[in-house]
């Protein structure tokens, strides 16, 4: 900002010339992270979390930055001229002087690496985690799965049941993977595996409620490795993994979150009896939008061998005509 926006100057000609300056730099990252070589960019700090609070006061969605925000954002600062005479609500002080360059680098960032959404950390990510994130997607290297399992220990949950269910829930998810988007398979599966995995935690709490407890305990842990909104979402699952759903509170469209959530409820009610359960002869398929339905096709010899199982089945029926999407139970 100091050496392309002297003397707080905002104009096109320093915007192009820190934009190229910082395309120069960056330019060998690509070796590295080139160009649809990752699923969701992170950004941490200083002038991303500036910029996510400037964008979201003007409307845009908490969070999130986007080209098109940015394109707005370049468009206030040459109106003024001058950092001086900006105003925009979100903006402190500190970061009056240098946003120039850091909207510049931004916009560099985006252009190399074809950048459409950008998610800002919640706060300074300390030394390593961004490499964690980098890493992660390799099963083996995810931290993630290790803060899990360690909130599996501290929290007492019966491994042999959370396993069952992430068995049968991901067996599930499976067979609605044509279903799933092109660029989520990975992340909805992992997030999928983890709820089953933490979903009893509360039960250390109390047993009444626990789904409630377990939920409360994701949404204020310190979780190596897990952004603010990944744990959200999967104190979500967990909280909705049982009971009725108009608790949850949240926006059905959100296709991914639907199929996660319903893989999910079937498959503690298909282990509700603690043991391993005959699943195999069920067959889960979804309609997305506009129709938003799920199709669970069961036998009716399955059906009268298992008539606890079905009976819950009938009134998971009911618990989703409260919500934009519908199950139906199709007996051959």
């Amino acid at each position: 900002s100091m050496k392309y926006f002297r003397h707080g100057q905002l104009d096109e000609s320093a915007f192009d010339r820190a934009e190229i300056a910082a395309k120069a730099i960056l330019d060998e990252a690509l070796s590295r992270c080139p160009r649809n070589a990752w699923d969701v960019a992170y950004g941490s700090s200083g002038t991303v979390g500036a910029v996510g609070d400037i964008l979201s006061v003007a409307g845009w969605s908490q969070g999130i930055i986007d080209r098109e925000g940015l394109t707005w954002l370049k468009r206030c600062m040459l109106r003024a001229q001058h950092v001086d005479k900006l105003r925009l609500e979100g903006l402190k002080e500190d970061r009056r002087a240098v946003i120039g360059g850091g909207v510049s680098v931004l916009m560099a960032l985006f252009d190399l690496l074809d950048i459409d959404v950008l998610h800002v950390a919640d706060g300074a990510l300390r030394h390593g985690v961004l490499f964690d994130m980098l890493e992660r997607e390799d099963e083996h290297e995810d931290v993630r799965a290790t803060t899990v399992r360690r909130l599996q220990k501290n929290f007492g949950v019966d491994l042999t049941q959370a396993d069952r269910v992430r068995r049968v829930a991901l067996e599930l998810l499976a067979q609605l993977s044509p279903d799933v988007p092109e660029h989520e398979p990975t992340r909805i599966r992992r997030k999928l595996e983890w709820a089953a995995q933490l979903h009893e935690m509360g039960a250390l709490i109390s047993h009444s409620d626990y789904h409630k407890h377990g939920a409360y305990i994701l949404d204020n842990s310190d979780a190596t490795g897990f952004a603010v909104s990944e744990l959200h979402r999967l104190s979500l699952l967990v909280l909705g993994h049982r009971g009725k759903l108009r608790k949850l509170n949240v926006d059905f469209d959100d296709e991914a979150f639907a199929m996660q959530l319903m893989c999910l409820r079937l498959s503690v009610i298909l282990c509700h009896a603690r043991r391993d359960p005959e699943s195999q002869p069920l067959k889960l398929s979804c309609s997305g939008t506009p129709d938003r339905q799920f199709k669970l096709e069961l036998p009716a010899d399955w059906a009268r061998q298992y008539p606890q199982s079905t009976h819950l089945l009938n009134e998971e029926v009911q618990a989703w005509q409260k919500t934009t999407w519908n199950l139906v139970l199709q007996m051959d």
